[in-house]
């Protein structure tokens, strides 16, 4: 690895800046002191363009042992995607790595920055798992704990089983975040596909849907991590298996996940664009239609639109006052008017609008379903954001309190990623008691690599 690195140039700082990890963690890599993941040898092949080289050297290296060396520290060491048991990393440079490998969290810098870094699940759980998460986790865990083995379950109860895991799966996300589900829902995903095997024709066409469903809910489950790559992974796969079953409204359902993905990852052209075309595939007067349409409004916040983005929210809410009365289907079903304003807030404040975006956010806290728990902590960590930029430091401090509890609680990494910039925009109020007061747990709670 570092021959590599030096070969073209690249200083440590240079190197780590381009690929987002921590340089600490990437010296003790290269020196050999501690197991590097399979997340960062693909980031060091990608930026040195060693064209799959060192993912090959690393697999050869694990596969022989040569790896039990390392001293393990936090990284783990895991092979190939769940979904894609037989294909090698190094043969599918763009297929996505084991979710434990690494997931971004953020942590303070000596000089007082607070950067993203990877760790390991297995240390993060370590680190936020609370004693009141694990034991509501339990009746998820209980279902899907055991995947249907070939054989073993009539194509009927398999995929009774598998609905009512996801279900319960969902359930346990919004109160207590991602990271415990992951490694369920992947189990599952591999089950399904194995599944597939045995089954025809309406049992088979039903798996497949409960497929698309699934890989969905891996993604969305990864974007709240902020493991963007992996996110892009499962919403490929959700929406080639929601092609399969000729569902148009569940491809317009993942058509307008993945525009809500592209938004979050700042590409505002792939966001409209996906958007787009999910309105199009959607059913006219369906809450689908009105899903695509928010996430095409925020794509045109993230170009600067104001015009553009406010009259797509109206749109947005048009639709939604049109859509059937009782629409057949179960997706989206969290789209509401409330839904609609929150994410109207969060436009307003990507457009500078901050005082009103505030006030909207407020709104939208208290229209909360009490079971929201993750959802109430990004709403409030974006209100304090918008608060901090309309000059309104107390009460973004205290506000911003509330959130860090849930964002620990949760491990949500778009819960830990405004509270980041939060704290960056608060440091000029540095004589505000609730400022100092937030600014010290922050300081606390970020996970720091051993």
């Amino acid at each position: 690895m570092r021959a590599w690195r030096t070969q073209r140039g690249f200083s440590l700082g240079k190197l780590s800046k381009l690929i987002l990890f921590n340089p600490s963690y990437m010296a003790r890599a290269e020196r050999g002191d501690q197991a590097p993941s399979a997340d960062l040898i693909t980031a060091y092949d990608h930026a040195l363009n060693a064209g799959g080289s060192l993912v090959r050297i690393f697999r050869r290296l694990r596969e022989s042992g040569a790896t039990d060396g390392f001293s393990r520290g936090h990284v783990s060491n895991p092979g190939p995607h769940v979904s894609k048991g037989h294909v090698d990393l190094a043969d599918a440079p763009d297929a996505e790595a084991s979710s434990s490998e690494g997931i971004a969290v953020p942590a303070r810098t000596d000089d007082g920055r607070i950067i993203f870094v990877t760790i390991s699940r297995r240390t993060l759980l370590g680190t936020l798992g609370t004693a009141a998460a694990s034991a509501a986790f339990a009746d998820a865990s209980a279902v899907g704990a055991a995947a249907p083995a070939r054989g073993s379950l009539s194509s009927a109860n398999a995929i009774e089983h598998l609905e009512a895991t996801h279900g319960a799966l969902i359930n346990s996300d919004k109160l207590f975040g991602p990271y415990q589900s992951i490694p369920i829902v992947e189990r599952q995903l591999a089950a399904m596909k194995s599944l597939r095997e045995e089954l025809r024709g309406e049992d088979r066409r039903k798996l497949i849907y409960l497929h698309a469903r699934y890989a969905e809910f891996a993604g969305w489950l990864h974007q709240d991590t902020r493991n963007f790559r992996a996110a892009q992974h499962w919403m490929r796969e959700a929406l080639e298996m929601a092609h399969l079953t000729n569902d148009r409204q569940l491809t317009a359902f993942t058509l307008a996940r993945r525009s809500q993905l592209a938004a979050d990852m700042d590409d505002s052209v792939d966001a409209l664009d996906v958007a787009e075309a999910a309105e199009q595939h959607a059913e006219p007067n369906s809450r689908l239609a009105a899903v695509a349409a928010v996430f095409g409004a925020h794509a045109h916040a993230l170009r600067g639109a104001d015009d553009a983005c406010l009259r797509a929210y109206d749109h947005a809410h048009d639709l939604r006052q049109a859509m059937d009365a009782d629409p057949d289907s179960s997706l989206g079903v969290w789209l509401d008017a409330a839904y609609i304003e929150a994410q109207r807030a969060r436009s307003l404040s990507t457009l500078g609008h901050y005082q009103a975006a505030a006030e909207s956010f407020g709104r939208a806290v208290a229209d909360l379903p009490a079971d929201y728990h993750r959802e109430r902590g990004v709403h409030l960590s974006r209100q304090a954001v918008a608060l901090a930029g309309a000059g309104e430091a107390d009460e973004a401090g205290r506000i911003g309190m509330q959130a860090l509890r849930i964002g620990v609680e949760t491990g949500s990494g778009r819960i830990t990623r405004e509270l980041a910039q939060l704290e960056s925009s608060l440091i000029k109020w540095h004589n505000v008691p609730t400022v100092n007061e937030f600014r010290d747990a922050m300081q606390e709670a970020v996970l720091k690599q051993a």
